[in-house]
């Protein structure tokens, strides 16, 4: 679930000042709506992308899952 600035908050800031959570989110929700998106929405994708690429891309953050079934036979 996205824990941060909502969007008409970050609208107002540069892209730079963006956090790479806000960034990656923003990026994926928007290239999910893509093909619906004006030409305000695309350009706003794109200078998502090019910040993105900026910072040499996002970091991706994997899930850890554990098999040990002493943590739950407690």
């Amino acid at each position: 679930m996205y824990e941060g600035r909502d969007f008409s908050r970050l609208s107002m800031e540069s892209k730079q000042d963006w956090q790479d959570g806000e960034l990656g989110y923003f990026h994926y929700a928007l290239s999910q709506t893509a093909p619906y998106l004006n030409s305000e929405g695309v350009t706003i994708l794109r200078e998502i992308n090019e910040e993105i690429k900026r910072r040499g891309g996002l970091k991706q953050r994997e899930a850890v899952w554990t098999s040990d079934a002493s943590t739950f036979m407690n």
